[in-house]
């Protein structure tokens, strides 16, 4: 379980980061940031599902 955390703590750090990054970024840069930190937040959010699920059957 602990792999599944850590995974999610880096997803997380890393949409942080990318946001970061478009806040200092403009044009088409500041796009591909922004699709990045939202992609990791999707990844985020599903690895907490899947916590979730292990959670409720143990």
């Amino acid at each position: 379980m602990s792999a599944f955390q850590a995974k999610l703590e880096r997803f997380e750090s890393l949409a942080i980061e990318c946001e970061l990054i478009a806040d200092r970024s403009g044009g088409s840069e500041r796009e591909l940031y922004q699709k990045l930190a939202k992609r990791y937040r999707d990844l985020a959010l599903d690895m907490r599902t899947l916590i979730a699920t292990f959670d409720v059957a143990a």
